[in-house]
């Protein structure tokens, strides 16, 4: 979807609680945000909004933010909603949003307030997918693996000191969404993702409750049906506890997601995607894609966190400007389409491989004359397109290259080189690699960004 969904508000006596609408199914599918709740924040990143965009192809999607966290209000300093009271607002949202026994999704913290929910009111739910819930984050006799209490307080304690985002967000990225690991410019989506969320001490406030929750004795009373997901391949949350829920619901059934990071919406996406539409439909054929070949460019910014702090906000900022222009006017002149931005990062996609070649090495040399340094993948491969979006394993492919590119360098898969011959671009082999979470090892190629490769805009 290329387009922001319209911001609704629920009340709950003096508080505000934001929502959207989106889609038109006959299914009603409740989205708890999770991790980053903010329902305008998470359009504007490529991948949630991709996934939900998704979602509202088989289903009338609601998506919601809970009290506190997003754009719906919070309560007074120093205080944090109960879970009975986050379930309430969930059933006013519903209430408000003409919302009929819905499939509700939810994972990790707000899998909490589901289960709480699906529990106290069976009757007012079709359906719950979980992905990733536990019975507690608290250390239990059942799930001796969770945080003890000195575990929590640490925790917290950092939680409540962070006054460096960035910095944060590179040690979340490196931990549970290891396929950007090297990608900076995805860690600063990720860091405005949190900052909407709400601030560290929001976050405090939100984490503490949660922390105290234990709905071990509740679980077999909960008889909707549910389909609980995991992801195996991910560094955490333990796997252990979500299969302790998996056991203790009734009506339960575990279904495994491939891909190595943690949030669904990541790598992979299209398997959480295929399995929620079948849970709740019945069918996986609702979401058609189109398919086709396409030549796949990304490009970022290399240290661009350390530039920006050398040259201060100012000439940071005209320094940005400057380059984002560049960056659009060389895309202009080789026939790309610009996917997304964020940040510093482009996903450009091309007819042909020779223009996305050289073009990439435009712009990495224009960049390099601004004082920045630009890093960029280039591959052709099949790509999928729902809403002008795109995605699939081409895709994929195209950003692991680029995380492995170095500072003005442009790195191509053997696919781009075979089928540039003859079209006066020059590659040098860089060796085998392997590109997480894509099967196998791949052969990439160095361009030569200094000869010919960016005199035309002709695709040979």
């Amino acid at each position: 979807m290329n387009l922001i969904p319209p911001v609704r508000y629920a009340k709950n006596g003096d508080l505000m609680l934001a929502y959207q609408v989106i889609g038109t199914g006959t299914t009603d599918l409740v989205y708890l945000l999770f991790e980053t709740p903010t329902v305008v924040g998470n359009w504007l990143v490529p991948e949630p909004a991709r996934f939900m965009g998704r979602l509202a192809s088989f289903a009338r999607l609601v998506v919601t933010d809970r009290r506190g966290m997003g754009c719906s209000d919070r309560p007074p300093p120093g205080t944090t909603p109960s879970l009975d009271a986050l379930v309430e607002d969930l059933l006013i949202v519903m209430e408000d949003a003409s919302v009929s026994r819905p499939v509700l999704l939810a994972g990790l913290e707000s899998a909490f307030i589901a289960m709480a929910a699906a529990a106290r009111h069976p009757d007012r739910f079709g359906g719950l997918v979980l992905f990733a819930p536990a019975p507690s984050w608290h250390r239990t006799a059942a799930a001796p693996w969770e945080r003890s209490d000195d575990g929590w307080a640490h925790d917290l304690g950092v939680i409540r000191k962070a006054v460096d985002l960035r910095t944060w967000a590179h040690r979340f990225v490196r931990s549970s969404i290891p396929s950007r690991a090297a990608d900076e410019s995805f860690a600063a989506k990720i860091e405005a993702l949190s900052a909407l969320s709400g601030t560290p001490e929001a976050w405090y406030w939100d984490q503490r409750m949660f922390a105290t929750v234990d709905l071990t004795e509740i679980l077999a009373s909960i008889e909707v049906r549910t389909l609980v997901l995991v992801k195996p391949g991910a560094g955490w949350p333990d796997l252990r506890s979500s299969r302790l829920v998996a056991d203790a619901l009734p009506n339960a059934t575990i279904e495994e997601l491939p891909g190595s990071d943690t949030l669904p919406w990541m790598d992979e996406s299209d398997a959480a995607v295929a399995a929620i539409q079948e849970f709740a439909t019945g069918s996986r054929d609702g979401i058609v894609a189109e398919r086709h070949v396409a030549t796949v460019v990304f490009t970022d910014l290399v240290s661009s966190t350390a530039r920006s702090a050398e040259l201060g906000d100012a000439a940071w900022k005209r320094a940005l400007e400057a380059y984002l222009a560049t960056v659009r006017g060389g895309i202009a002149r080789h026939g790309g389409r610009e996917i997304s931005t964020a940040g510093d990062g482009f996903l450009i996609t091309f007819a042909g491989p020779a223009a996305a070649a050289r073009c990439a090495a435009e712009l990495v040399n224009a960049t390099r004359r601004l004082g920045l340094e630009m890093r960029a993948g280039v591959h052709t491969g099949e790509v999928e397109s729902i809403d002008g979006e795109i995605g699939g394993i081409g895709v994929t492919i195209g950003a692991r290259v680029a995380a492995l590119a170095g500072a003005s360098e442009v790195l191509a898969t053997s696919t781009v080189r075979d089928l540039t011959v003859g079209a006066d671009l020059r590659f040098e082999d860089a060796g085998d690699h392997e590109l997480k979470g894509v099967p196998g090892r791949w052969r990439l190629y160095r361009l030569d960004v200094g000869g010919p490769a960016a005199a035309s805009a002709t695709d040979g």
